[in-house]
């Protein structure tokens, strides 16, 4: 487990020991707002680790302020993408090593109205919250496409996907904006809201089930809220 918060991180972990039985569980540091960081991780995961089987990338931030990661990259578009990126290529030679293994990005439904700014990456003339997630969550899913043409015939395969609407804190920037009176009419939209648990079930999908050994690059949403997996995962 590659965390940022490491108090958060290890009770996490301390919880999947006691509910798995498995006492293997690792918790690393991680800042994916930090590329040195980034860096650290793989080195230290390339030098521990002897096989990566499944490497899911599922951090994430949305429609935060206008910030910038320590390296100068604007928030979203870094922490969503560019940290992703660079820890997925840094470990790829494990990956390709530990054949068959899989890459699993988590993207959202977002990225259908999202839009690559070439000219302007990092939102700089023109910052919206939500162009900058939907311009990250775009280039989770082009990285998983490219990433499959690339790792074609290594047994290397990738998959992104769209978790659903899920009760975590990424909304923390975003929910105090809305107004009092919005609040209340979306109240009863909350009983379609899922629990950890239940938004995690298209990202395991995704990771073990064995029908998608040889798919790669493809897409896959769950929208309701009970998951039925062959049904709702989507190509």
């Amino acid at each position: 487990m590659a965390c940022r918060d490491m108090e958060r991180a290890n009770k996490a972990a301390e919880d999947v020991r006691k509910r798995s039985g498995n006492g293997n569980v690792i918790v690393k540091k991680l800042d994916l707002a930090s590329l040195e960081s980034v860096r650290h991780l793989s080195k230290e995961v390339l030098a521990s680790e002897e096989r990566l089987d499944i490497l899911i990338n599922n951090a994430g931030i949305m429609s935060c302020p206008q910030w910038k990661t320590e390296d100068g990259f604007e928030m979203q578009f870094g922490v969503n993408h560019l940290g992703h990126f660079l820890l997925t290529n840094c470990l790829l030679d494990l990956l390709k090593k530990s054949t068959p293994s899989r890459i699993v990005n988590v993207s959202s439904l977002a990225h259908e109205k999202g839009e690559i700014y070439f000219d302007d990456i990092n939102l700089e003339k023109d910052y919206h919250p939500w162009k900058s997630y939907r311009q990250s969550k775009l280039a989770n899913v082009l990285f998983t496409r490219e990433l499959a043409k690339r790792l074609e015939g290594t047994g290397v395969t990738t998959y992104s996907l769209h978790p659903g609407v899920i009760k975590t804190e990424l909304g923390r920037h975003f929910l105090p904006t809305i107004p009092l009176w919005k609040r209340v009419l979306y109240k009863p939209f909350s009983f379609f809201i899922k629990s950890s648990s239940q938004g995690a079930q298209t990202t395991i999908y995704c990771a073990v089930e064995e029908k998608l050994q040889n798919e790669s690059g493809l897409y896959y949403s769950s929208p309701s809220r009970t998951v039925n997996k062959q049904r709702t995962a989507k190509r």
